[in-house]
């Protein structure tokens, strides 16, 4: 499908690996130019530098000041806008193990930094007559899970905002919408120090064996890939869901049964 997206210019935030580094790719594939934000690059984000198309920019977006940074270099015009940072550390002793320090590290990240990049592009957009925004969320923001509470709260709290800045600006050419991916074959789940290593060392499983039974909890019986969530957010992302605000997109292989 044809999305239209050629010489469209995409800013994507935690872009150097995972879900973000699939999203970065595909906008690529597509014709975009991307300014790809995060702390340090990475082997495959270098490797896609190459044409000309990409522009990396180091930032530590837990900054208060650094969505405005981002912003700024990525000049005067931006299009799209993927907020995608975030980040999340499983704690097996629940709410008592979550001090005050994990949950401001977890609400700045996972949504104020999200936040403050919207607030920093808008005036571009609004001056350009328009723009899209899609926020990489969770399941978690409406399947809240003990072990990640503070991570499920500051979801939720970035598709409550996404709800009412569609509401705001929908009317000014600006559409806001979320995408919910389940469990994700990236780092965060598979990787040293992830959920099914965390896990593992709390109860003794392997690590596979604690991957293998939250994918078979979805219907699919697997993990999404990250391209097939990169997917979604591209499609979000183009005039081909030119009516689509204030929505959120589950991907989870049919984890939640609920209608």
């Amino acid at each position: 499908m044809e999305l239209g997206l050629h010489g469209k210019v995409a800013l994507v935030t935690g872009a150097s690996k995972g879900i973000g580094l699939a999203i970065v790719r595909a906008l690529l594939a597509e014709g975009a130019t991307v300014i790809a934000g995060a702390r340090s690059t990475s082997p495959e984000l270098g490797e896609l530098s190459g044409n000309g198309q990409l522009k990396f920019v180091p930032v530590d977006l837990s900054e208060p000041d650094a969505g405005d940074a981002l912003v700024n270099a990525a000049g005067t015009k931006v299009d799209i806008l993927v907020n995608n940072v975030g980040a999340v550390k499983t704690r097996i002793g629940g709410f008592l193990e979550i001090s005050d320090d994990d949950w401001a590290a977890s609400l700045n990240l996972n949504f104020l930094a999200a936040m403050r990049v919207t607030r920093a592009v808008l005036p571009k957009m609004l001056q350009a007559g328009g723009g899209t925004i899609v926020n990489v969320a969770s399941v978690n923001a409406f399947l809240p899970d003990p072990a990640v509470m503070d991570y499920s709260a500051a979801k939720a709290a970035l598709w409550n905002f996404a709800k009412s800045l569609s509401k705001e600006y929908g009317r000014q050419g600006i559409r806001v919408n979320c995408v919910s991916p389940g469990p994700v074959e990236t780092d965060l789940w598979l990787g040293s120090g992830g959920v099914a290593d965390t896990v593992s060392r709390a109860t003794g499983r392997t690590p596979a064996d604690v991957a293998s039974a939250a994918a078979s909890g979805a219907a699919t019986g697997r993990f999404s890939h990250p391209s097939e969530i990169a997917d979604v957010v591209l499609f979000l992302a183009s005039n081909k869901a030119a009516n689509a605000t204030g929505s959120n997109f589950t991907i989870d292989g049919g984890l939640i049964t609920t209608l």
